[in-house]
């Protein structure tokens, strides 16, 4: 297994499986709003370190999905929320990743933040 294949299975697995206050290094805000450090950080809390959101939306400017850039220059990776996809790229290598839950709710945070533009 090569770089890009762990980081975007590395992300699967965090979406998969949701990413602790303890592990996203936010303890401290967990604390300050009433959480354990052992919660599931919200989709919301994930948003607040992405690099670009690409809304996706039909004609009449309804939510569908969005692209996500999570890492950028080594590799490049999106997360695709409408066909629940990880893509990944460096260089000529890409690999693709598709996950069954999104348990931090990222999908329903980005509908959220697109109905209030």
């Amino acid at each position: 297994m090569n770089d890009l294949q762990i980081s975007v299975l590395s992300i699967k697995d965090k979406l998969e499986n949701g990413i602790t206050y303890a592990d996203a290094g936010m303890e401290i805000d967990a604390e300050a709003n009433g959480y354990d450090s052992t919660d599931i950080i919200s989709g919301f809390d994930y948003l607040q370190d992405v690099l670009d959101i690409q809304y996706i939306v039909d004609s009449n400017g309804e939510y569908l999905g969005a692209r996500i850039l999570v890492a950028f220059g080594g590799p490049n990776i999106w997360i695709d929320t409408l066909n629940q996809r990880i893509e990944g790229a460096w260089w000529q290598d890409k690999f693709d990743a598709y996950y069954d839950d999104d348990t931090m709710d990222i999908d329903e945070a980005l509908r959220e933040l697109w109905a209030c533009r």
